[in-house]
């Protein structure tokens, strides 16, 4: 039955969405080896990482900015708990829950086929035990669609918690130095690694995620001579977001790479350390102050816009039901639509 089906979905050249943490070569076949059009897997990540090849990574929310990352060919797509403040509106990631970000990972599945999908675990999620976590990870898989999961911090509960999570057969990115869940104790959306003390903290942190299993570490806005050094002191790949240009790979956020967003909320929580390639927020603004416009002066819709037709006999016979229900103005509307739409369609017979 199960040989019938895939042979159904290959003859109707429906693409089979492969889980990307899947080894290419195994006892079963599995997926055929890599190439641009492919999904990426940890083994590519990792091939791409022993090369030398920057990772590029980007951090995105819903179906449409994952069908965008996915055509762009982008190696890593983030579902980042940050939708607590880029889409719900929030200052912080801490709101956000885990069947919030089950919806976001849904739809970000759903518009991705080729890169390595990564589901931020929120606060609240993971924190009190190993047991929670490894749970919470299992629904990213499971009801998320996800390949992957990231977790903030590196307190020995994070560190038991990212390993037991790997020992439970799913990959695990690290995350380290600024980490947002934990402002109430950083006090604020502070940078870190700026003293001795705390660039030696983000190097051991990173060293310790790499133990226990993790695929993957972000650096998040640390100095670049500490970023460089956990780069070099990790076998691992390092995902840098305002932590310089020596890391692995570099992540940054869909809206704010696109300057999507104009809002002064979005002006407050938007970093520094964000460069904006493109200006789609200003675009946005013009679209919809010209819809406005037009919808007002009448203009939209034209009859270009307005594609279903009815035929005269059968609006002659709507005219005369309207009529018959007492309804005389709305049969008046009608055939003044109607007249309307067959002057519109004529050509004009200036010369």
């Amino acid at each position: 039955m199960m040989l019938r089906r895939l042979a159904r979905r290959l003859k109707s050249n429906v693409p089979a969405r492969l889980m990307s943490n899947v080894p290419e070569n195994t006892v079963y076949g599995g997926p055929k080896p890599q190439s641009p059009e492919r999904r990426v897997t940890l083994t590519s990540l990792r091939q791409k990482h022993r090369r030398g090849e920057p990772i590029t990574v980007v951090t995105a929310y819903d179906y449409p900015s994952a069908a965008h990352v996915n055509s762009a060919g982008i190696d890593v797509l983030l579902v980042g708990d940050s939708a607590a403040m880029v889409v719900h509106g929030h200052d912080t990631t801490l709101p956000i829950t885990l069947d919030d970000m089950l919806v976001h990972c849904r739809a970000v599945a759903r518009g991705a086929s080729r890169p390595l999908l990564v589901g931020d675990l929120p606060f609240g999620s993971y924190e009190s035990s190993a047991s929670q976590a490894v749970d919470s990870a299992v629904r990213m898989l499971k009801e998320g669609g996800m390949d992957a999961i990231k977790l903030e911090g590196g307190a020995p509960s994070r560190i038991s918690a990212a390993k037991a999570i790997v020992e439970t057969g799913i990959a695990v990115m690290g995350h380290v130095g600024l980490t947002p869940q934990a402002i109430s104790v950083l006090g604020g959306f502070r940078p870190q690694g700026k003293t001795i003390a705390s660039a030696v903290k983000v190097v051991e942190t990173a060293l310790a995620l790499q133990e226990a299993g993790c695929f993957s570490i972000v650096l998040e806005c640390v100095p670049a001579p500490v970023a460089a050094a956990a780069t070099s002191a990790l076998q691992i790949p390092t995902i840098g977001i305002g932590a310089g240009p020596f890391c692995s790979g570099q992540v940054l956020v869909y809206h704010d790479l696109l300057g999507m967003l104009q809002h002064p909320h979005h002006a407050k929580v938007t970093p520094k350390f964000c460069k904006q390639f493109g200006n789609v927020g200003d675009a946005i603004n013009k679209a919809l102050s010209q819809y406005k416009e037009e919808v007002e002066n009448r203009s939209f819709p034209s009859s270009a816009y307005a594609p279903y037709k009815i035929s005269e006999a059968d609006v002659d016979g709507f005219l005369n039901e309207l009529q018959k229900m007492g309804l005389n103005e709305a049969a008046s509307a009608a055939e003044a639509a109607a007249k309307n739409e067959e002057t519109a369609g004529k050509p004009s017979d200036a010369n």
